[in-house]
């Protein structure tokens, strides 16, 4: 297949997936230990390129190959799925009901391509399609998100450790349950902590530490890089993105990298993107009071949706921090970029670039000041904030405007 160019495409869900699709394409999504992207990657062991909204293309480019092979970004590849994919022909495609899964075309223009609402997706004739023959899982809505991460993390796992040796395990932790399902990458350190892989495998990156103390029931991800700190508590079903810090509980959460919840506090069902900071002593409700369905707010509606869960709690975009004690109740979307501070609840519903809270509610968070942040975030992990971030969020900013009303008034 290495005669083919591959690029991962965003579908009509990408919309649902916001606000973390505000700032990347649906493909780098993390669930489980990798991104989509690079699970699609691993499997294919080539690299691959985007097709996306267009304010997204200098970050992510589109490369157009003379025969090429579209996937869908939002899909969660398995062997089986791929299998049928290699067997595929210019002009065939597989796809169920309306999901294109993928596609295969020659040439240097996509013709078949539709462009709908800033979103590309192909049309194919039926006669050219075929169905999956597997089973497959497609992210439409953004608590699928953690709702996939149990399994994402067991396939995952397998992915990554296949003919490769573990690091052992310092004699000060105890394991319980088999030892096989542990897995220490090059660099790691592990100390004093409780590791228990009853229930499923705990993988632990690249010059990734847990500290003593640390109590962890996999399954479990901890990337490369990230930190858990001393007498942490992580449940089953948590992935703690590359370069990030974790402390207090956590209970099925997903982190996508580069963010700190470092301190005490409650975080579960939850969805953190990227270079978000949570104050100490936060904690997110992911269970209402009277056990009702979780309401979330949705942007392709505009509107309030039931997600159909009992157990749902923060969705936190790009750039996004809150003060120590911040309290989020169930089902909250908070957009990129937001800076959430005060007592009380906030609404359920925070817009990207908002700067307050539910005492003394919101202003504009100014572009200028929130620009003046995100570089000096970058700065502090070694990274130069450039060009194509400054104007990936320069257009969010825009993009979102219309729901930050303040007094009545749009800015």
């Amino acid at each position: 297949m290495n005669d083919l160019n591959i690029i991962l495409f965003d579908d009509k869900t990408r919309s649902q997936l916001l606000p973390f699709t505000f700032t990347r394409p649906t493909a780098d999504i993390r669930v489980g230990i990798l991104t989509l992207r690079e699970k699609w990657e691993h499997y294919f062991e080539q690299s691959t390129s985007t097709l996306s909204a267009d304010y997204l293309r200098n970050k992510f480019p589109l490369n157009i190959g003379q025969e090429n092979l579209f996937l869908n970004g939002s899909v969660i590849p398995n062997e089986k799925l791929v299998q049928q994919i290699k067997l595929l022909r210019s002009g065939e495609a597989i796809r169920d009901g309306q999901t294109v899964i993928a596609w295969r075309t020659s040439g240097k223009k996509p013709y078949l391509l539709h462009k709908a609402n800033g979103e590309w997706y192909p049309i194919i004739d039926d006669d050219q399609c075929v169905h999956p023959q597997s089973n497959y899982v497609k992210l439409n809505y953004i608590w699928e998100i953690f709702l996939e991460n149990e399994p994402a993390i067991r396939s995952d796992f397998y992915l990554l450790i296949a003919n490769k040796t573990s690091q052992p395990l310092h004699e000060s932790n105890t394991i319980i349950g088999d030892s096989n399902l542990l897995f220490i990458e090059e660099g790691a350190t592990v100390l004093a902590s409780t590791l228990n892989t009853t229930k499923g495998p705990i993988y632990i990156g690249k010059d990734a530490e847990v500290m003593e103390g640390s109590l962890l029931r996999g399954p479990i991800a901890v990337c490369e890089h990230a930190t858990i700190k001393m007498g942490t508590k992580v449940y089953s079903a948590t992935t703690v993105g590359p370069y990030s810090k974790v402390g207090g509980e956590l209970n099925n959460v997903v982190i996508f990298g580069y963010s700190n919840k470092a301190h005490d506090g409650f975080l579960g069902n939850a969805v953190i993107g990227e270079w978000c900071n949570l104050g100490a002593d936060s904690n997110n409700s992911n269970l209402k009071n009277n056990y009702s369905e979780v309401n979330v707010w949705n942007y392709l509606t505009e509107a309030m949706v039931n997600s159909g869960l009992q157990f749902c709690g923060l969705f936190m975009g790009d750039h996004s921090k809150c003060s120590i004690n911040t309290m989020f109740n169930t089902g909250t979307i908070v957009g990129v970029s937001a800076n959430i501070f005060g007592t009380g609840f906030p609404p359920k519903h925070i817009p990207s670039f908002s700067w307050g809270g539910s005492d003394k509610g919101f202003t504009t968070y100014t572009f200028r000041k929130a620009l003046e942040t995100a570089e000096q975030v970058f700065a502090r992990r070694g990274k130069k904030f450039d060009e194509n971030e400054k104007a990936i969020l320069k257009h969010v900013f825009k993009l979102t405007a219309r729901y930050r009303k303040w007094d009545g008034l749009i800015d």
